[in-house]
């Protein structure tokens, strides 16, 4: 086992025993953030470098304003998305991931593929459980 498999692993263990399962962990809301439906689109996108708001709300069909807005509120909060506003009208206003942003864009974007690849095994998979 390499070491970065190792110290992985060591984590990952640490995490399963420790504070994620428990209620008024903080990392929770961080996890809620990234791992939302929108906040996962928002990340993947934002790999594909700097998007205005209305860019990102016509590349992520089906998400309402609001919903965007709160979810990049979140993300910005989180440490994850940068915003910059400049001082003109209309306003602009931009976004792009923060170098934290990148490292878990990176990794949602891996299980978002895994996903997609996988996306026939789930749906026979849901087709079985109807069946039962």
């Amino acid at each position: 086992m390499t070491n970065q498999n190792h110290d992985t692993e060591v984590w990952s263990q640490r995490l399963e025993r420790g504070d994620l399962f428990a209620k008024p962990c903080l990392s929770r809301s961080v996890l809620k953030h990234v791992s939302s439906q929108w906040g996962v689109l928002i990340l993947i996108a934002l790999r594909g470098g700097t998007h205005r708001f209305s860019e990102l709300r016509r590349k992520m069909g089906g998400v309402s304003e609001k919903m965007l807005a709160q979810s990049l509120k979140a993300l910005v909060q989180d440490g994850f998305v940068l915003r910059v506003s400049y001082p003109v009208v209309p306003p602009f206003v931009e976004y792009s991931l923060t170098p934290m942003g990148e490292e878990v864009a990176e990794r949602v974007a891996e299980l978002a593929d895994w996903i997609e690849l996988n996306l026939p095994r789930v749906l026979d998979a849901r087709e079985n459980a109807q069946r039962e």
